[in-house]
């Protein structure tokens, strides 16, 4: 079984909306702002190649919106989902499995792509079972006033009707060493990934913990549809990480991959920063 990070660009959301309640004079510290009150952040996904199964745990916001839509989120740097795959000896058509954490258009845009005249969307993974929990497609799918521009269709509808879309529930078993966790105090059902990687449990944090700046208990986004849930699911997850000597890797962290835990007067904290390449 080998891991690989999957860089597929960066992209700018309002700091004030990522670190919700929390004053900017505490959290430029960690994310530096642009004039606009803009921070950049990444989309890193994860890969897991174990025996003929090649499995990419999210896929970025991908490239088929308009100008406009771009025009918002900024996307920026050299990273693609192609580039990166490529790195690594692979191309989208090798994937066996895409696992998706929830369906906000940055975990889950890369999933469809336009056909060459524009006229026609179909998955950009055509040999993979997509997985998806089925109460979050089902939220996703009618989505709620707050949430409706993150749940883009056109990411989404297709995938169901390629009649590749799978529900992944308690019982799935991909491959023996990925389970998952379900949260929802960002959005109803989302899925973190749990991998068991030589002795190491690497925990995929998806939009629970999305960067290491995160990582206080009282540093939740203001996008969450259920705060004080998110607070709980932080604090209990991240006792247990401690506790268990997990590590947890970051989707939106700007700079850091991957972090060791270690207890502090002030709460759980980054003890050493890592790469899943060095395990």
């Amino acid at each position: 079984m080998k891991l690989y990070t999957i860089n597929t660009g960066h992209f700018k959301l309002d700091g004030g909306a990522m670190f919700g309640v929390v004053p900017k004079s505490i959290w430029q510290k960690s994310n530096p702002a642009d004039e606009n009150n803009m921070c950049s952040w990444a989309m890193r996904c994860l890969l897991i190649e174990s025996g003929n199964r090649l499995i990419l745990i999210d896929n970025g916001m991908g490239n088929k919106q308009d100008d406009k839509f771009f025009g918002y989120y900024y996307l920026h740097g050299n990273d693609t989902l192609d580039a990166s795959l490529a790195q690594h000896g692979f191309t989208r058509d090798d994937v066996t499995d895409v696992f998706l954490t929830h369906l906000h258009f940055d975990h889950c845009g890369g999933s469809i792509v336009y056909s060459a005249d524009r006229t026609k969307l179909y998955p950009a993974f055509k040999n993979a079972k997509y997985w998806c929990h089925q109460s979050h497609w089902e939220w996703a799918v009618n989505p709620n006033p707050r949430e409706k521009a993150s749940f883009l269709k056109e990411n989404i509808l297709p995938i169901q009707e390629s009649g590749q879309l799978n529900w992944y529930t308690a019982d799935t078993v991909i491959i023996p060493e990925l389970s998952a966790l379900v949260v929802n105090g960002h959005t109803e059902s989302m899925l973190l990934p749990l991998i068991r990687y030589q002795s190491q449990t690497i925990l995929f944090m998806a939009d629970l913990i999305p960067s290491v700046g995160h990582l206080p208990i009282p540093y939740v986004m203001g996008y969450d549809v259920r705060p004080l849930d998110t607070l709980k699911e932080k604090t209990e997850i991240l006792k247990r990480a401690n506790d268990e000597n997990w590590l947890l890797f970051f989707e939106h962290d700007p700079a850091i991959e991957l972090i060791s835990l270690a207890a502090t007067e002030r709460g759980i904290r980054m003890k050493e920063q890592l790469k899943v390449s060095e395990l």
